[in-house]
Parts: C-alpha cells; structure tokens; sequence
C-alpha cells in the first residue's frame, strides 16, 4: 500500500512575473505591468496541480526561511499537498523572473537559490517518503546527483516520471529509470544533441526511446503530444483554448499524466487527459493560481487519442 499516489522531488520557487507588450530585445529596456509574486517552482507546480487534481501528493525540496519560502509552504497546503519534506534553510528561497506577452507566452530566468542546495544526502535521508510513492515524478532544477539519488530509493513496482527541464545530457541509469520521459522539442534536440534528432516528433521519439526510458512523451504546445513506448507511437490532440498565460503549463500536464498513469491509465490515455489539464491551466493567469480541479478538467470535455504511426 503506498502512502502517496505522487511524490514530487523537485523546485520550488518565487515566480516574479512581469506583463510586457514584448519581450526586449539585447540592450533594450520596455516598460511593464506592476510585479506580481507567485508561488512557482517545477516540482512546487507539479505537486500543487495533482493535489488540485484529487492525488494524494507530497513534495521532497528546499526553500529558504524567509517570506517566500512561507508562501510557497502556505500554497502547498491550501492545494492539500503534503510539505512533511520540504527543507528549509541554507540559502534564500530560489526565485524566477517571468515575462509574459499578450498572446500568453512567457521568457523565464530562474535564480535556484535554495534548490541548489537539495543534496543527495537530503534524498538518501527521505528515503522512507521516496518509498511510500506509487509514482515519483522530477525535474531538472534540482541538483542532477540528486535526481539520480531519488530514482535509487523507489519502491519496488513505483513508476518514475522525469521532465529534464531545464535540459542536459542525461546518465544512462537515469534515462533507464524514466517511464516516460516527458519533452518539448527544445530539450529534445539537447538530450539527442542536434545531429540525433531528425526532423519530426515521431523521430525523436523514437530516437530517445531507444537510449533507455521506457516510455517518451513529446509535448507540441498547441499541437498537442505524442506518446511512444513498444507499443508504438501515436499522437494526441490539444484542447482548443484561449491562452492568457503559459506559464506552469508543461508542469500541470506531467502532474496529470504521472497521476493518471499511477491510477492504471494507458499512456496515451494519461497523455490525453493531462493535455485537458494543461489547457484549463492556460485560461487563467499565474502557475499554481491557475491550475484546475477535477471537475474543471471535466468540463473540457474529452479529448481521445489517435492512432499514428508504430
């Protein structure tokens, strides 16, 4: 019996976010909105989306003591996600500076401040929370030894879901763990390195499955996603929203789909319904403000997946 559906080993961050007409160019200043703060962070985003989702989800980070460390503690908790392993201390909490376009777009800069500081000791240390998950899911904005700590404690028969972001190159026994790697076609082409990539999804696809995971998941903003596994490759189709902001959006979808495929969802089917999710969370401005309940998923409607090529 696991103790959690999905422990989220990863960032948590102060999002200061700023609107612009246009993002400047280099040694061009442009005037913008008032600053917003917002609680942010990959791994913060993704246990505060599952929780809103229903799942029963704890987050392993660092923060630091201060005002902003407290607002990302308070989010998690008013989501109903488990902060018991969220540290404290060591440097100030990590913080992202966000620009956001009209049309929804967004540029980030992420000081990582405390999240550097989220040691392989720290991981070694939480391994009874690490064993008591069903799905583990992580990113990049964490210390790599530490990532590759986390997968060396799961439990028996868990699942582990990693987004490289922001990407590198990758150690075999971490691509060998990830079912699936989730990626945009940017970290992609950095993991393949641009002569190993090709010209389409399905060619990075392939091209990633065949170093190790055991399934890929390429996002396509609008366009959707695509799953492959040995099963095959198919495509899945994007909700057509009106985006006000992206931000957090790819944090939301792998929330989902590590949730989803926790509960006994086929991949394509996961991949279906955290694209719902992530469309819902593109409607309203901010990351962990914006992302939705069950119910609101629900009210999409469904989105299926399409058989593509194997």
């Amino acid at each position: 019996m696991y103790d959690y559906d999905l422990l989220v080993v990863g960032s948590a961050n102060a999002d200061l976010v700023i609107g612009v007409e246009r993002r400047p160019a280099a040694g061009e200043t442009v005037l913008g909105s008032d600053l917003a703060v917002h609680p942010g962070g990959k791994g913060a985003n993704q246990a505060v989306a599952a929780a809103r989702l229903g799942a029963r989800t704890a987050l392993l980070a660092r923060v630091g003591d201060d005002a902003h460390g407290r607002l990302l503690l308070d989010s998690l908790r008013a989501a109903g996600a488990d902060p018991a392993g969220v540290l404290a201390g060591g440097a100030p909490t990590g913080v992202a500076l966000i620009t956001v376009d009209p049309s929804g777009d967004n540029s980030i800069v992420v000081s990582p401040g405390a999240n550097g500081r989220l040691t392989p000791d720290d991981v070694r240390a939480a391994a009874p929370l690490i064993g008591s998950a069903r799905v583990v899911s992580a990113q990049l904005e964490i210390p790599l030894e530490s990532v590759v700590e986390a997968v060396r404690h799961l439990a028996p028969g868990s699942r582990f879901v990693l987004n490289p972001s922001p990407p590198r190159p990758l150690p075999q026994e971490l691509l060998d763990a990830c079912d699936p790697l989730i990626v945009n076609e940017h970290e992609a082409k950095v993991i393949l390195g641009e002569d190993g990539a090709g010209d389409a999804p399905e060619d990075w696809a392939r091209a990633l499955l065949a170093r190790g995971p055991r399934s890929v998941v390429v996002t396509l903003g609008g366009e959707g996603a695509l799953v492959a596994s040995a099963q095959g490759v198919s495509r899945v189709p994007s909700v057509r929203v009106d985006a006000v902001d992206t931000t957090g959006a790819g944090d939301a979808f792998t929330a989902a789909l590590a949730w989803r495929l926790g509960a006994g969802a086929s991949l394509p089917e996961a991949a279906a319904y955290a694209a719902r999710v992530g469309a819902a969370a593109v409607t309203r401005r901010g990351a962990q403000e914006s992302y939705p309940t069950a119910a609101e998923v629900d009210a999409l409607g469904p989105a299926v997946a399409r058989g593509g090529s194997r």
